[in-house]
């Protein structure tokens, strides 16, 4: 018999599709941006924006974006297929002031979960190591070669356009979740 995996998912842009965030900054920034527009991570280069500017909008809009955010494509059948074979811990830059909000968006769409945490920071390692994690999703294209290569774990990264830099070879590119189960279904069937 398998032994259960321990998947470790981060949430915003990996399991809610990449774009969430784009309507309501092209609201309030005045921006007509679309998902191809943001070459890179950090969206005050496309807003024109100072640090400063964005993290008080963020603030003040955290709560509805993260409770209304859409789900990315096909990910909740790949979720729901691997719920019963192995664990879903969620590892997310969120604050952990956002806990109740989160766990109520994962409940109010049946998402499968053993755990969730919320670390308030982008560097996940010490996470993922104190989860002892077999397999990480992303799609920040700085953690996911950190952990890959810290860690020793394949991670999928999910495409998009502002992580399409070169990658370590235990970063497997994703173009969608149905990718991303097929590949993990693979990999599972090997190191089962």
């Amino acid at each position: 018999m398998n032994k259960k995996k321990k998947f470790g998912l981060d949430i915003d842009g990996t399991i809610t599709h990449p774009a969430t965030f784009i309507p309501y900054l092209n609201k309030h920034f005045n921006k007509s941006i679309t998902l191809d527009d943001i070459k890179e991570y950090d969206l005050t280069k496309v807003l024109h924006v100072t640090q400063n500017d964005f993290w008080d909008w963020l603030v003040k809009h955290e709560h509805s974006i993260y409770s209304e955010a859409i789900l990315a494509e096909h990910v909740e059948d790949a979720l729901t297929f691997w719920k019963e074979s192995h664990h879903m811990i969620y590892i997310s830059a969120r604050g952990n002031h956002l806990h109740q909000i989160t766990t109520n968006w994962f409940e109010t769409r049946k998402l499968p979960y053993d755990h969730i945490e919320l670390i308030g920071q982008h560097d996940k390692i010490n996470a993922v190591k104190e989860h002892q994690l077999d397999i990480f999703f992303e799609d920040k294209h700085d953690n996911a070669c950190d952990i890959a290569e810290e860690c020793d774990i394949p991670v999928i990264l999910m495409d998009t356009p502002y992580n399409r830099l070169s990658t370590p070879k235990n970063v497997v590119r994703a173009n969608d979740w149905r990718e991303a189960k097929d590949w993990v279904d693979n990999w599972l069937k090997n190191n089962g």
